[in-house]
């Protein structure tokens, strides 16, 4: 073992790329190998030895007493200095952040922990000191009670939902035992300990060790797709003393046993335990164990103790940690408003100094008598105060309303998203929803998009399609005589009883041929899929139910029972099938399991008549490998399955061999001596089936459709049309994901595929040369060919060899301690280890995205969220996450935008994501459409907003300069307080909510003009500066145009209007109109509402002046309104008139005229799609649509096959305890149901 204490992989390890596991973050198993092997009776001594070790040592930690809440309340751990709390977790979900009590304390100080919010309030501060503050203190309370106020709304309704679902799922009814009766309780109020009862199609509240149920043996059958993503069932099993004697009520109450576990942990497929009861003690392994967020399936009651509670629970440690996400605007916005505050401090220094030397040089009182204020402090005082003042005046440089304006947009944008009725799935009833306001215009940046596979680029439904008998293909349109037609008919299966007419084939010659007896093999052929498999049977109210441990095998067993081979029953040695309405019995000799490895299962038989048979089913690759050397159709089958791999149909090859007497009984021998072995059973299994799994005959290959949803392939095509680069991460198998990569055209047959080996190499080679970070950056970059299309298939084993993620032995109880020297040499070997372990994980990242496709396999869930991580850390690239599962979660809360489906596999992915719809088909228009044009409207406002703002604000600045940098406001204090909350904020605000430059549907038929929100184009550094030039050059004019017009002007009533009040009216009058019609130069979409809030801006502005302008108000209030009639005596002089409409041209037509020239001589691709506008909306207008016949592919790819990940239940079949006993079951019916095995594996 390596020094270090980190395990590595063993060739043996590499070599199966399947063998991965699920656990989210416990690998011992599979990664703690040494690098070499050792002998197997060693390692069995070895593994001893820890047991026994483990057992004296009394590792569990966890206690867990029956009935006895007494002895879980003496257990307790610190939670706040003195405070204590107990150990086990109640059983409420909380993920609100609020109470009633901590609603506004908390609140208010999240608001001021923004530097904006806690910079006003210091602004605020300072204005109540009479001797700083020139302005008074409503100016900055009213706009800053205004952003609180709205904030804290937005935050009280996000939490109240959040309260609510909470409130939903803890007041979920279970049935507990208390004082000896089954009673209805919350789930809040259950606790560890508890004895709960469960029906059938109930959600399990919490984990609970399975105690009985009402099956035979205590069989549970459980549907975990909220934790794992499949829909099949697994089956649960008790022990069976529990399931002897805990059955009645009476029983359950006296039970007092004592279990002792592992910690809460989230190993969604370990549990290590032990139960102590009446002196005998019984190990507890998962295979017993009921975990939250699963659904009891066909079993009608089952008993059980809570083991985990709450927070405690797997499905809730698997949550991950939620990380507030933030946007690149979000982060851009914050250090734009740094330099701001930077600029104004430089700005207000640099007048305080103006000051000091103008009140030393010029404002003393020998030079300018009339100003003196009867004070004595000298110049530098009045200079530091002024810098105060300043800070005070200028304080609208730094935007307090940003923040809540871009909150606003974004609550408005999402909702945009909630309403869009193309984005409803009506099928399911699920509209699309925004389940976060802070993220949106983060969707027109999209760089990369990683998305699971199973339910989200799936159905989750297998369909039987084709197949290969003889070397015939069916499945194409035929008629009854064989003949090709063009009339898609389907097959009508009335004929057979047994049919569950689901169905969909269009091929009326095999029915017939079956039917008529004359091709015996196409018999042998359904025969073999009715009989060669380990799917379970039950009998619900006449009607026949499949349960499989794969969907694909449900859906093989289907198509047998339709074209009249109907497998109706089994036993533990014997299995009953109807054969064109003829029921046999087979005795079953041996069931020859599926595992990741053999990836084929046998089963051998004897048939009625005496003669022994063994079928076996599995991918191609092995099956034609065990073929006798003279199969005849080996050719035509092995052309078939090309064609099938060219429609990306997962394919079975399905062969047999008649087995002789004496061969059965040599074989059977050593079968028996294998089954019994304590030594590597597993293996010694595999080699004796090795010796019967030879001489095969090749019957033919079936070929299922794992249904993509619709559109898939479109949208998949479209988004990387728009620069989007999409992964697939998926725990799936190799070729299942391969296969699926090649039906949604995210691979290709012009795509060169890396499988993880051979990125391995040039991993390994890229790292052997000395090369400095820029230049081995530079060199992974010319790795592939210059005309090749690269695209990489990785596995998890393989992920975790190159990214070197091992995990680390655990420390041993005694250690020596190291020398000095030792420390630093081991410290200097982790540095080492840690800079080379950075540099291969970076190579890797920049070699898979210059990959066209890159499609990550078998991997965990921890995996996923590692690999989204990798490309933030070193590609710093806006990644986009999308599943439908639990086990998709992590990488959900790891990348920057998480989207999650609403389909088979639950609620889990859904309640931790940002985004939520029905159909993944529904992502090109979340990121294309509503992406794209939140990001536009957003960099709209922000421009709009800072150039807004300094044109208000650096007039004072001007004016200074006039009035000896005294700090003396430019404009009126009511004016200053409602300039950004009524006069200029709603124009903005319409058109970062409403505004387009395209329609959706040329946004989506121009995926390119998503490209610049990818390059952050349209907000930037840049575009900031630009900005505040055109914010600087239009306050200059807005100050220096009236001030020239007022130099020795005189009215038309012989008055001069030139005094301070006038001049701040026609300032004021002119930089209202300039803004608003600036925003209206920037609305691309014209509708009412824009129109409405530019002009009513506008004209609200007049009225609340002339208001607080007249002389009622000045009566009532005469210190705080002291303009009386300033705007009616300067606005009915003409001359006043024309300087602000001057004004506001001189501000505007450079900004026409220099958008007309870029346009002319340089425009966009939106300016050149906005010119032809009305074009290509005709050529958008539905056509008739012509059918179109299907293009097949040359292909060099092996089929896929269709097997579960895990083994099926042929150890639960020959166990005989899944077999109900005699005349537990009623006759099988005539119109019989086959459950949808609409499952899916892992992904």
């Amino acid at each position: 073992m390596s020094t270090d204490g980190l395990s590595s992989f063993s060739e043996d390890d590499r070599g199966y790329d399947d063998v991965v596991p699920y656990s989210d973050d416990e690998t011992d198993n599979e990664l703690d190998s040494s690098t070499e092997r050792l002998d197997s009776i060693e390692q069995n001594q070895i593994n001893q030895q820890t047991d026994e070790q483990r057992q004296s040592k009394s590792e569990y930690t966890w206690k867990v007493k029956a009935n006895d809440q007494n002895f879980h309340d003496q257990f307790t751990v610190k939670k706040f200095g003195c405070f204590r709390k107990s150990k086990y977790s109640g059983n409420d979900i909380r993920t609100y952040k609020y109470t009633f009590i901590t609603f506004l304390p908390l609140n208010l100080l999240e608001q001021f922990k923004r530097a904006a919010n806690a910079y006003f309030l210091v602004l605020l501060i300072l204005q109540a000191i009479p001797q700083i503050s020139t302005l008074a203190w409503y100016t900055t309370l009213v706009p800053l009670l205004v952003v609180l106020g709205i904030t804290a709304v937005k935050d009280l309704v996000d939490d109240y939902a959040r309260h609510k679902m909470d409130k939903m799922v803890n007041n979920r009814l279970c049935e507990v035992l208390h004082d000896g009766r089954f009673k209805q309780s919350k789930w809040r109020d259950i606790r560890v300990g508890d004895i709960v009862r469960l029906k059938r199609d109930d959600f399990i509240p919490a984990d609970i060790l399975l105690l009985s149920s009402s099956e035979p043996n205590s069989l549970c059958y459980v549907e975990t797709a909220e934790l794992d993503g499949e829909t099949n069932l697994k089956f649960k099993m008790s022990l069976e003393v529990t399931d002897r004697l805990l059955k009645k009520e009476k029983d359950l109450e006296t039970f007092d046993g004592l279990i002792e576990c592992e910690e809460p942990n989230n190993r969604l497929d370990k549990f290590v335990g032990t139960l102590y009861w009446r002196n005998q003690s019984y190990p507890l392994d998962v295979n017993s164990i009921l975990l939250r967020g699963c659904t009891v399936r066909n079993t009608e009651t089952t008993h059980g103790i809570v083991i985990f509670a709450g927070a405690d629970t797997k499905i809730m440690r698997n949550g991950g940690k939620t990380n507030f996400k933030r946007t690149k605007i979000d982060q851009l916005m914050n250090y734009m408003v740094y330099m701001i505050f930077i600029l104004l401090i430089l700005s207000s220094t640099g007048l305080a100094i103006g000051h000091t030397f103008w009140q030393s040089e010029i404002g003393n009182f020998s030079q300018s008598w009339y100003l003196d204020d009867g004070e004595t402090d000298p110049p530098t005082y009045r200079g530091f105060i002024t810098f105060w003042g300043y800070i005070i005046v200028m304080n609208t440089m730094v935007p307090i309303s940003l923040y809540v304006s871009v909150e606003v947009i974004r609550m408005g944008q999402s909702y945009l998203i909630n309403w869009d009725l193309q984005m409803y799935y009506a099928e399911k009833d699920t509209p699309a929803k925004a389940r976060t306001t802070t993220l949106t215009e983060q969707l027109g940046q999209i760089e990369y998009i990683f998305s699971d596979k199973t339910g989200t680029l799936t159905q989750n439904i297998m369909a039987f399609k084709k197949c290969s008998i003889n070397g015939t293909t069916y499945g194409e349109l035929c008629n009854a005589v064989g003949d090709r037609t063009d009339k898609a008919e389907l097959v009508d299966f009335s004929w057979n009883s047994y049919a569950d007419g689901k169905l969909k084939f269009y091929d009326h010659y095999l029915p017939q041929l079956i039917r008529s007896g004359r091709d015996p093999s196409a018999g042998e052929f359904f025969k073999l899929l009715a009989l060669c498999h380990t799917v379970m049977v039950e009998d619900t109210n006449g009607q026949i139910v499949y349960q499989a441990a794969s969907p694909d095998e449900g859906a093989l067993v289907t198509a047998a029972r339709n074209f009249g081979f109907a497998f109706l029953s089994r036993t533990q040695n014997a299995i009953t099938i109807s054969e064109l309405g003829i029921k046999r019995t087979y005795e079953v000799l041996a069931i020859l399991d599926f595992n990741s490895d053999r990836k084929r299962m046998s089963i051998i038989l004897r048939e009625p008549e005496g003669k022994i048979k063994l079928y076996c089913k599995g991918a191609d690759t092995v099956i034609y490998e065990r073929l006798h050397p003279n199969n005849p159709n080996k050719e035509c089958t092995e052309e078939a399955l090309k064609v099938f791999a060219d429609e990306t149909l997962r394919t079975l090859c399905l062969s047999y061999k008649d087995i002789s007497e004496g061969e059965f009984t040599k074989w059977n021998i050593k079968y028996q001596a294998a089954s019994v072995s304590t030594i590597n059973r597993d293996e010694a299994l595999d080699r004796i089936y090795e010796e019967i799994e030879k001489n095969l005959l090749l019957l033919g290959a079936t070929a299922i459709e794992d249904k993509l949803q619709d559109g898939v392939p479109e949208t998949i095509e479209t988004l990387k049309k728009g620069d989007i680069k999409i992964w697939v991460l998926t725990g799936d198998k190799k070729e299942t994901a391969e296969n699926i990569g090649f039906s949604c055209q995210l691979l290709t047959n012009d795509m060169t595929l890396y499988d993880g080996e051979e990125i391995n190499s040039m991993l390994t080679k890229l790292q052997g040369t000395k090369l400095t970070p820029r230049e081995a950056d530079a060199n992974a970059k010319n790795v592939f060919k210059s005309d090749e299309k690269p695209a990489m298939i990785i596995t998890g084993s393989w992920l975790n060899e190159i990214l070197r993620e091992k995990k680390r032995r655990k420390k041993k109880w005694f250690k020596r301690p190291k020398t000095e020297n030792e420390k630093k040499m081991q410290m200097e070997k982790d540095q080492k280890d840690e800079a080379a372990k950075e540099r291969r994980q970076k190579d890797f990242v920049n070699l898979a995205c210059q990959c066209s496709a890159v499609v990550c396999c078998r991997v965990t869930p921890k995996q996923k969220a590692m690999v989204v991580n990798l490309v933030k850390k070193y590609k710093k690239a806006i990644t986009l996450a999308i599943g439908d599962g639990a086990n998709d979660v992590n990488m959900i809360k790891t990348a920057h935008i998480g989207v999650g489906i609403s389909g088979q596999e639950g609620m889990q992915a859904v309640m931790s994501s940002d985004y939520a719809f029905g159909q993944f088909r529904f992502l090109q228009r979340l990121l294309l459409v509503h992406g794209r044009w939140s990001y536009i409207r957003m960099c709209k406002f922000l421009k709009y907003f800072f150039y807004k703002n300094f044109a208000f604000t650096l007039v004072h600045f001007w004016y200074s300069f006039f009035n000896g940098f005294s700090a003396q406001t430019a404009y009126e204090n009511w004016f200053i307080t409602l300039y950004n909350v009524l006069y200029s904020s709603l124009p903005v605000l319409v058109v970062g909510v409403l505004d387009q430059d395209v329609t959706d549907r040329l946004s989506l038929r121009f995926p390119k003009l998503y490209i610049p929100g990818q390059k952050g184009s349209y907000f930037n550094f840049t575009k900031f500066f630009l900005s505040l030039l055109h914010g600087i050059i239009v306050s200059m004019i807005i100050f220096f145009v009236p001030y020239g017009a007022f130099l020795q002007t005189m009215g038309q009533d012989g008055e001069a209007p030139t005094d301070y009040q006038s001049f701040a009216v026609t300032t004021a009058s002119s930089l209202i109109i300039a803004v608003n019609f600036q925003i209206a130069l920037d609305t691309s979409y014209w509708t009412f509402v824009n129109a409405f809030s530019v002009f009513g801006s506008i004209i609200l502005y007049f009225a609340i002046m002339f208001d607080l302008h007249s002389a009622g108000i000045h009566i009532l209030f005469p210190s705080v309104f002291a303009f009386t009639g300033a705007a009616p005596n300067a606005l009915r002089q003409p001359y006043l008139w024309l300087t602000i409409i001057l004004t506001v041209a001189i501000c505007l037509l450079p900004v026409v005229a220099v958008r007309f020239m870029i346009q002319v001589v340089s425009p966009s691709e939106t300016d050149k799609i906005q010119m032809n506008r009305k074009k290509y909306e005709i050529e958008l207008k539905p056509k008739p649509s012509q059918p179109s016949s299907f293009q097949r592919n040359a292909s060099v790819r092996r089929s896929g096959y269709a097997f579960s990940h895990q083994r099926g239940y042929a150890d639960l079949i020959s166990s005989g305890r899944s077999i109900r006993k005699k005349g537990a079951r009623s006759e099988l019916g005539v119109n019989s149901l086959t459950q949808g095995t609409a499952g899916a594996n892992a992904s």
